[in-house]
C-alpha cells in the first residue's frame, strides 16, 4: 500500500507537470488500489475467522464481497475516465514526453512486481480482483510510455487523451467480469463448474435413493461449495437412514468437493409436492 501511494503521488506530479491527461488518469486508476488492497487484506483474513452464531456459514464471502466493491468502484472510475480523456480529445494540449516516460518507467517497476506477486494467488477471487487491477496498471504503463515515444516522434497530441480513453476501456473490461463472477456468489448462484442435474444423478446411484428433488446448489466463496435436497427413500431403520446419509455426503464430498450437506429423507411413494424434480426419479 505504501508503494502504491508513493506511486500515485509520483504520477499526480508527474500528470501535472507533463500536463498528460493519461497518466494523471492513470493516477486516479492506481488511488483506487489502496482502498481495494486495504479491503482485500481485511476480507483475507475475516474469511479465516471461524462460523459464530451470528454468520453460521463462517466468512467466507468477505473477499467475495471486497471484489464486487472493488469492481464497483472500478466500473465507476472508468466512466469518469473515459469522460475525462473523451473531453481532452476535443481539446488536445501539449504535453511533456520526459515526465509521461520516466513517471511511467517508475510507475511499471511498482505495477510489474506487485502483478508477479500475486500470480500464485490468481484462483482467489478476491486475489484475482487485485491482479487483474494491477495487470491493467502495468499494461497502462507501457502503453503511455510507447504513446509518449509516439507524439515526441509525429508531434500528435491526440495520443494522450486517446491513451487515457484506452485505459478507462481496459478497467472497464476488466472489472466488468469481476463484477459478475462476484454478483453471482453474493446472490448465491450455483458454482460455475457444478451442474444441479449432476449431481442429482450421482445421488441416484447411492442405494437406496429412489428420487431427489428441491436440490440446491451454492457458493459460500472461496471454493467453498454447500447443497441441500430432499432424498425419498423406502422404509428403513433408523441405522439403515444413518448410512445413506453418510453416502450421500461422502459423494457430495469426493465427487463435488461440497464441504457442507443437508439433506431431508422422506418415504418414497408420497405425491410429488415439489416443482423442481431433478433429474427423473429412478426406475424400479
Amino acid at each position: 500500500m505504501a508503494a502504491t501511494l508513493g506511486l500515485v503521488l509520483a504520477e499526480v506530479f508527474g500528470g501535472i507537470l507533463g500536463r498528460s491527461v493519461a497518466l494523471l488518469n492513470d493516477a486516479v486508476h492506481n488511488l483506487s488500489d489502496i482502498p481495494a488492497l486495504g479491503i482485500s487484506y481485511l476480507a483475507m483474513h475475516w474469511a479465516e475467522r471461524p462460523a459464530d452464531t451470528e454468520k453460521t456459514y463462517g466468512y467466507h464471502r468477505a473477499g467475495t464481497l471486497a471484489a464486487y466493491t472493488n469492481a464497483f468502484v472500478l466500473v465507476l472510475l472508468s466512466l469518469w475516465l473515459g469522460y475525462e480523456a473523451f473531453e481532452r480529445l476535443r481539446s488536445p494540449v501539449e504535453v511533456v514526453e520526459s515526465w509521461m516516460i520516466w513517471t511511467s518507467v517508475a510507475a511499471l517497476a511498482v505495477n510489474g512486481g506487485i502483478t508477479l506477486a500475486l500470480v500464485r494467488g490468481r484462483g482467489d477471487l478476491n486475489l484475482r480482483s487485485i491482479l487483474i487491477h494491477n495487470f491493467g496498471d502495468a499494461l497502462s504503463n507501457v502503453a503511455i510510455i510507447a504513446g509518449a515515444l509516439i507524439i515526441h516522434a509525429t508531434g500528435a497530441r491526440w495520443i494522450d487523451p486517446l491513451l487515457g480513453l484506452a485505459i478507462g476501456l481496459l478497467v472497464l473490461w476488466s472489472s466488468a467480469g469481476i463484477l459478475r463472477e462476484s454478483s453471482h456468489i453474493l446472490l448465491e448462484g450455483r458454482p460455475l463448474d457444478l451442474q444441479v442435474e449432476d449431481v442429482a444423478r450421482a445421488m441416484l446411484k447411492i442405494e437406496g435413493v429412489q428420487e431427489v428433488h428441491d436440490v440446491h446448489l451454492w457458493s459460500l466463496g472461496g471454493g467453498h461449495h454447500a447443497l441441500s435436497l430432499h432424498a425419498r427413500v423406502p422404509d428403513m431403520h433408523l441405522d439403515e437412514c444413518e448410512r445413506l446419509l453418510a453416502s450421500i455426503k461422502q459423494v457430495a464430498s469426493k465427487e463435488f468437493a461440497v464441504e457442507h450437506t443437508t439433506v431431508q429423507l422422506e418415504r418414497a411413494g408420497l405425491p410429488a409436492h415439489s416443482g423442481y424434480v431433478m433429474p427423473e426419479p429412478a426406475k424400479n
